[in-house]
């Protein structure tokens, strides 16, 4: 009976319908695979050209004007050092709300909404403190992938948050 269940938990699971976790969006940056928070996600929209700013971090690519609003559009690519690509039909920019402020992250491509229980995220390894990790919440397990779950508050301080003095 315990198999059963479990094999019927694992299948929810692969499908995405587990109901004793949190939803997240995820994404692709290279091979890796990405989730934020659901509820932290405004929309998905195609990427399109942004307005440079001068004197800005060089993962903040510009701004967008968003029905009105003017959004900092952040790549998480160079956010996270990691090497740059040419965007394709394929990058996307997600929009989500980090402390109230609207900021849209260019992603290499959208994948799906996962549901992932809470006792499937792990806290994220620790390799020293040179190597920061504290924008991870941890890295989940859904089906055969791992997900690296951000805190996009953590990702986002005081500090690199557009907008902030």
């Amino acid at each position: 009976m315990a198999a059963l269940e479990a094999s019927s938990k694992e299948l929810d699971q692969e499908m995405g319908i587990a109901t004793d976790g949190n939803q997240y969006l995820t994404f692709t940056l290279g091979d890796e695979l990405y989730g934020v928070d659901i509820l932290k996600v405004q929309e998905i929209k195609g990427y399109t050209a942004v307005t440079r700013i001068p004197n800005t971090p060089t993962y903040i690519k510009g701004v967008l004007n968003l029905r009105g609003t003017i959004v900092p559009i952040v790549d998480l690519r160079c956010r996270f050092n990691m090497e740059e690509t040419k965007y394709t039909m394929f990058t996307v920019i997600v929009v989500v709300v980090v402390r109230e402020k609207v900021v849209g992250l260019i992603v290499d491509s959208v994948s799906d909404v996962l549901n992932i229980a809470k006792q499937d995220i792990q806290d994220p390894p620790e390799f020293g403190h040179k190597i920061d990790t504290s924008f991870l919440n941890g890295i989940g397990k859904a089906g055969d992938k791992l997900v690296a779950v951000l805190n996009i508050e953590r990702l986002f301080d005081e500090t690199t948050l557009p907008g902030s003095v």
